[in-house]
């Protein structure tokens, strides 16, 4: 999201699968070379910041984000005769504007926040910076542009980069399966979904089906004196006598 009251601005990034992550930055716009030291004081008064100083020709940028045309050191402008950016470029360079971020990042997660935080604000500083270079080094071609040509600039660069990104509509695919007549109840155009009031048959739960058991209701043990009866029994033999057993 961005709101745009130039020469002051504010955007938000927000991430709909992080939802305790979010990136907040108000930006002011001032013709002096960054000596303002109170510009943000009306905003969030009693939080410790980190000011930060960012010189757009000379401190370091990544290397894969480097190239010999957007090198202030050695770029001159052929329209506005600007440049080549000397070292205390800042006190001595005029016309001067400085842009002024205050960059609030939260990512509210237990054992990661000082970490990722401090990381977010490294990437925001990296871009901040390249960003700036180009503004500078592009100045021939935006230089004597008409507001009307900008707004088309913007309208065309945004079609670009959908494109480039791939926006693409939700497609919905609805099968053809052929139901029966009576399970039919829609027009002919309408998803072939059975709209019957009853539920499957696979879906109906028995009202009649017989409990499971997970053991016998009553438990039977058996009676130590027939036990003992049966034993007595099996030794005695035809004759009446009991039989000792024999020992081979």
């Amino acid at each position: 999201k961005a709101w745009n009251y130039y020469p002051y601005t504010i955007t938000e990034y927000t991430c709909s699968f992080l939802p305790k992550f979010s990136i907040h930055i108000e930006t002011k716009y001032e013709d002096n070379n960054g000596s303002n030291d109170n510009i943000f004081d009306s905003e969030a008064k009693d939080v410790e910041r980190d000011v930060c100083f960012i010189d757009i020709a000379y401190d370091e940028i990544p290397e894969r984000y480097y190239k010999d045309s957007e090198d202030l050191r050695y770029f001159k402008s052929e329209k506005t005769q600007r440049g080549m950016l000397k070292e205390g470029w800042r006190e001595a360079q005029k016309p001067i504007m400085c842009s002024y971020k205050l960059v609030t990042v939260k990512f509210e997660v237990w054992g990661l926040q000082t970490r990722v935080e401090q990381f977010v604000h490294k990437v925001i500083r990296d871009i901040l910076m390249i960003g700036h270079r180009q503004a500078f080094a592009w100045v021939d071609e935006w230089y004597d542009m008409t507001m009307d040509e900008v707004r088309e600039f913007e309208r065309a660069t945004q079609e670009a980069t959908n494109k480039k990104i791939g926006v693409i509509p939700p497609a919905i695919t609805i099968s053809n399966i052929v139901m029966p007549l009576l399970a039919r109840s829609g027009p002919s155009s309408a998803p072939t979904t059975p709209l019957a009031s009853e539920a499957p048959e696979f879906l109906v739960i028995p009202k009649d089906r017989p409990r499971k058991k997970s053991a016998p209701e009553t438990l039977t043990l058996p009676d130590p004196r027939e036990k003992y009866s049966t034993s007595t029994i099996s030794n005695i033999d035809a004759s009446g006598e009991p039989s000792v057993p024999k020992h081979n």
